[in-house]
């Protein structure tokens, strides 16, 4: 495994992060954020709290946890400030003329521990879950919008 420490990523890295800092309240938050990105954007081909804090340099896996599930930030937030900025961004500005991509996704999963896994179609009636993704694309680029975990009636104890 290559272990990455934040300092070895690009300056642009950074630069990039710093846009949402004020959608953290605490420096600890704004430093797991880095660390989180970092982590999903690495090379590891495994992208779980545990393997980013294994691979990642003077990363605990609590500290990680902490961030994603007990601390005080939205997600829904942060999704927003992030469109805002590649809408004012030229490079990843979507130009007039686009169409929207709705697409649903899902690997087989064994178990039942993972939230939204259940029976389901995924390329073929199996247990696994299915995420649902949504994309801007102009015949250039594609801007990801926004994905949701499609949760079965079954998993809130509706029948």
């Amino acid at each position: 495994m290559r272990e990455t420490k934040s300092t070895a990523l690009p300056p642009c890295f950074e630069r990039w992060c710093k846009h949402f800092d004020d959608g953290f309240k605490t420096l600890a938050q704004r430093k797991e954020f880095r660390h989180y990105l970092g982590g999903l954007l690495g090379e590891s081909d495994r992208k779980n709290l545990s393997q980013i804090a294994q691979d990642t340099i003077d990363v605990s896996y609590h500290s990680l946890r902490h961030f994603l599930v007990r601390a005080k930030w939205s997600a829904q937030d942060i999704n927003e400030r992030r469109l805002q900025i590649m809408e004012k961004t030229r490079q990843t500005r979507i130009s007039s003329g686009f169409s929207l991509i709705v697409d649903d996704s899902g690997p087989r999963k064994s178990g039942n521990f993972t939230a939204g896994v259940g029976k389901q179609y995924i390329s073929k009636i199996d247990n696994g879950i299915v995420v649902v993704t949504t994309h801007l694309y102009d015949g250039g680029k594609s801007l990801p919008l926004d994905i949701e975990l499609y949760q079965q009636a079954s998993s809130f104890g509706i029948d």
